[in-house]
């Protein structure tokens, strides 16, 4: 029975580690369609969803399954806990995809008037944040995991620089207005993510040392 469960839990975390990868492949995607101006490309990011909704379903009604059957303790309740967060914040992950992907449709027939500002640079911070926050869960590292939350400033400086610098532009060229909107909107999605990378790594954390961090900045403060 016990060995059992012990790989009900395994199948459950290789199920949420290839839920991380689609989503992965998902942001990837949609600034792909954004730089590339590739409408067809943020579409097929668009239908894509539905299949991260689907691994979503299925991995939270196994959790509350092991959870009501088994009533596990200790690190394996942790887990389970934890996977049903990290599961919600991959789909919402998910989401922020399909959200910058339509963007990329909106703005694929219109010519950029200068590379999409330093967005290509967030959206490698923010999955890089995502690759490695996936990369602490499956090797319950707490110390990756605090490594990749004191990123997250990063991104939340970059966003802050992106739209200072598209309302100059939306002051001086009312004409961009819309086109800049656009882009803000991105931005700002892509700093979701980042948030979210930083969710997964605080429930990692919880796992390997069964303590939040969440409210605690200065346990994830140093180099």
């Amino acid at each position: 029975m016990k060995e059992h469960f012990a790989e009900q839990l395994e199948d459950l975390r290789r199920q949420l580690i290839l839920m991380g990868g689609e989503v992965e492949r998902q942001i990837h995607r949609s600034i792909e369609a954004l730089t590339d101006m590739d409408a067809e490309k943020a579409r097929a990011v668009v239908a894509a969803d539905e299949e991260i909704d689907r691994m979503e379903m299925t991995i939270e009604e196994a959790a509350i399954a092991l959870l009501a059957l088994q009533q596990p303790v200790a690190v394996d309740l942790r887990f389970l806990v934890a996977v049903l967060k990290i599961n919600s914040d991959l789909e919402r992950i998910g989401d922020h995809a399909v959200n910058i992907a339509e963007g990329a449709e909106r703005l694929a027939g219109q010519r950029p008037f200068k590379p999409f500002i330093d967005i290509p640079y967030m959206a490698e911070v923010a999955m890089s944040m995502l690759k490695q926050s996936l990369d602490a869960f499956v090797n319950r590292d707490a110390d990756l995991a605090r490594r990749v939350i004191r990123k997250d400033d990063i991104l939340d400086e970059k966003n802050v620089s992106i739209i200072r610098e598209l309302l100059t532009y939306i002051a001086e060229y009312p004409a961009l207005t819309t086109y800049c909107i656009e882009l803000i909107s991105i931005s700002k999605n892509l700093e979701r993510v980042g948030d979210l990378a930083t969710n997964i790594c605080e429930d990692t954390i919880f796992i390997a040392e069964a303590r939040w961090v969440k409210h605690h900045a200065t346990e994830i403060s140093g180099p």
